[in-house]
């Protein structure tokens, strides 16, 4: 046993993913048989809840652990708090209190690029203060734009829903011989990460989009009309997939006009960019037009969810808590992919090199006419959305976990 022991706290923050809580229950796991760790500790509603002492004592069974890894959304709650630059604001004065009422020696913090910012903050924080806190961060994002990680928990489940949705789409618009665009719109903001998954029912010799449009390129409203010409002349029924970010030469984003409010970190708020397609279609072309934005189930939809990322999300969250044992702070668990033959390795990568740095769809992995992605890009994804978890079943609907009891 250790001489000291210390506490463990965990929190998740930013959007929720269908893999979240697979990446918390890995953490608990792994911390709860670990003679170095004292207790277990939650904070309710990510950092906003550490300042606020929202803090619960983790105890779970093995059952709970199953069932909390099969379940959507952030299980603790989440948050988009951003901590001050200034180290000698209140805020650090506060967290240092908590984890002194708790004796905390690990700090967890599952989420996404402005997570990686807390994990980072907090690393030096700790560091300038000499106090002895591991920080580690743990990767999370539907968007898959962290760097120095090969792909992030939560995005594999998320690209399967999207294929799965857009296969059915496609099977569903299929049907009739009326002239008829059907736009969808699919999250990302600055990545197109999430819209190039659109593209891997046609790998199974299926039907897939006419047309894929990520933010990476410009955007050019001509040559999306000429496009969808091009493909009406060939059959009726046309499917398109935009990722909510697409914008033009100048940088405006699509579905900007409509929403010109921030968030906390300075992102626009963006949503419409199928609607004024639809409304653009309609005007220029006059054939039937409709736009579905897929919205939230691209990230809480656990029915569809990835085997192989629920899996991956489990493991990334044990690693944690094997590197903080091991001295390691300061750092976010990274998968590094193997091939010919499908694997991933989980390295911890110093997280002054991720945070507030985005990884972005690269030009190999879209088509030169910039409405599609290469065989390269459904390659890279394909694996990440392999397998079906055995999921609980309770009166004609999916088992959750919660820690509201």
């Amino acid at each position: 046993m250790s001489t000291n022991p210390r506490a463990a706290i965990v929190g998740q923050s930013g959007g929720p993913t269908a893999a979240i809580n697979a990446s918390l229950a890995g953490v608990i796991k792994a911390a709860r048989s670990n003679e170095n760790i004292s207790r277990i500790y939650g904070m309710r509603y990510g950092i906003e809840g550490l300042l606020k002492d929202e803090i619960i004592e983790i105890s779970l069974t093995d059952e709970d652990l199953s069932l909390l890894a099969s379940t959507p959304a952030s299980a603790l709650g989440s948050c988009r708090l951003k901590l001050p630059e200034d180290m000698s604001a209140g805020e650090y004065d506060i967290i240092d209190a908590v984890f002194e009422k708790y004796d905390i020696g690990y700090f967890f913090y599952i989420g996404g690029n402005d997570s990686m910012d807390t994990v980072a903050k907090l690393t030096r924080h700790f560091r300038d203060s000499d106090r002895d806190v591991k920080v580690i961060g743990v990767p999370k994002t539907i968007d898959n734009d962290l760097t120095d990680t090969d792909h992030t928990p939560g995005y594999g489940s998320a690209a399967k829903y999207i294929a799965v949705t857009m296969q059915e789409i496609l099977r569903d618009c299929a049907v009739y011989t009326k002239k008829a665009v059907t736009i969808v719109e699919i999250m990302g903001r600055d990545a197109g990460w999430l819209t190039a998954a659109a593209a891997l029912p046609g790998r199974i010799g299926k039907a897939c989009p006419d047309y894929i449009y990520l933010p990476e390129k410009a955007f050019d409203i001509d040559r999306f009309m000429a496009d969808i010409q091009a493909a009406l002349e060939k059959h009726p029924n046309v499917v398109v997939a935009v990722s909510e970010g697409i914008r033009d030469a100048e940088g405006v984003y699509i579905g900007e006009a409509k929403h010109k409010g921030l968030d906390v970190f300075g992102h626009v708020n963006l949503s419409g960019a199928a609607k004024a397609l639809e409304i653009a279609v309609k005007e220029k072309i006059g054939c039937k037009v409709r736009s579905i934005e897929l919205n939230l189930p691209q990230r809480c939809a656990s029915h569809v969810a990835s085997a192989t990322d629920i899996d991956e999300s489990i493991r990334v969250g044990e690693a944690a808590v094997e590197a903080a044992i091991s001295g390691q702070t300061g750092k976010m668990m990274c998968f590094v992919r193997n091939t010919p033959v499908y694997s991933v390795d989980i390295i911890p990568r110093d997280i002054s090199e991720i945070a507030n740095k985005a990884k972005t769809v690269p030009d190999n992995y879209i088509n030169k006419d910039a409405n599609g992605v290469t065989e390269e890009c459904i390659d890279y994804i394909l694996p990440l959305i392999q397998g079906e978890r055995e999921i609980v079943w309770e009166n004609g609907l999916p088992k959750h976990f919660t820690f509201d009891k």
